[in-house]
């Protein structure tokens, strides 16, 4: 594989945890991957990218092939989103400009239908994957990120000029390779919407339920309460997904619960944001599904409470 001279070109934009680690890793695995920054820049220009894994060991990338500007990329095969998704209206001039013709955009972040605002700002020309990324990764500082676990990353179609379920399916495919190539399970999701629900069983309880009260998971899974509101939000998601025509496979809930239970701590990403007094992604995780369920007859209460919980912390700490 290392020989092959067509590697596809890859470029990552928003090189946070996610952007940096993925990147770095398709990067050690041979492929030509370029990265767009911003405040990170500088500090990522001049140390490179570094990755402490509890998985993989200490891993470095040093120079970056590293970008402030579109413009000066070169032209993508692939490109991955990993901006948050309460930026991504921003990006889309980005992804344009480093986009090939006919460019594959996937999008590694969290929530329903987060592919549907970037894709009426991008051409038809442009294929859209969303991408579930199951992994324990946060940043510590410009370009040091850490690796606590899994890394897995499954794929979908979403949109885009592959028009027949063949057609798609070899998009993904060959995104999936991708991965496996660096070393990183990744699996075809024949139904991104379903996938990305299914994801929400995780997001919902954990990320909300660590900015509510303040805690990681190894804590809230050691408390009776907690445990308890845990496990009556992921019925409520599968609940949610059931109405919207999405079955959940038998015994997904308490799969990821006890998943959970063997972790090392983690922080979930809503709780960094709100300790950094970044935006919360509300909208994706929680209004959305919300808004779903309910057009499908649906009333999720226990959610709907965390969301209204949730926006006010939001806004009290703008």
């Amino acid at each position: 594989m290392m020989g092959e001279v067509n590697k596809p070109v890859v470029g990552i934009i928003g090189t946070g945890a996610i952007g940096g680690f993925y990147g770095l890793m398709l990067a050690r695995a041979g492929f030509d991957v370029h990265f767009l920054l911003r405040s990170e820049f500088s500090a990522v220009a001049e140390h490179g990218l570094r990755v402490d894994s509890a998985v993989h060991g200490a891993l470095t990338l040093s120079p970056v092939q590293a970008y402030s500007s579109a413009e000066d990329m070169p032209p993508c095969d692939w490109l991955l989103v990993g901006a948050k998704t309460t930026s991504n209206a921003g990006l889309a001039p980005s992804i344009i400009q480093a986009a090939k013709p006919g460019a594959r955009v996937l999008v590694l972040q969290n929530g329903l239908d987060v592919e549907d605002s970037l894709r009426e700002l991008l051409p038809d020309s442009l294929h859209l994957l969303g991408g579930l990324c199951l992994i324990c990764v946060h940043r510590d500082a410009p370009g040091q990120i850490t690796h606590q676990a899994l890394g897995a990353v499954n794929i979908g179609y979403h949109s885009g000029p592959a028009t027949d379920d063949a057609a798609r399916m070899a998009i993904v495919e060959e995104g999936a390779g991708l991965f496996r190539t660096a070393g990183i399970d990744s699996q075809a999701m024949p139904n991104l919407h379903q996938a990305r629900w299914q994801k929400l069983v995780w997001n919902i309880p954990y990320n909300g339920l660590s900015v509510l009260l303040g805690a990681s998971t190894t804590p809230l899974m050691a408390d009776v309460d907690s445990r308890a509101s845990i496990q009556a939000l992921m019925a409520e998601v599968v609940q949610g997904a059931k109405a919207c025509g999405h079955d959940m496979p038998p015994g997904y809930a308490e799969y990821l619960f006890m998943m959970t239970e063997k972790m090392p701590d983690y922080w979930p990403s809503m709780y960094h944001d709100f300790l950094h007094k970044r935006p919360l992604e509300l909208e994706a995780i929680y209004a959305r599904p919300l808004a779903a369920a309910k057009a499908a007859g649906c009333e999720l209460p226990r959610i709907e409470a965390l969301y209204r919980n949730l926006g006010f912390i939001d806004r009290r700490n703008a």
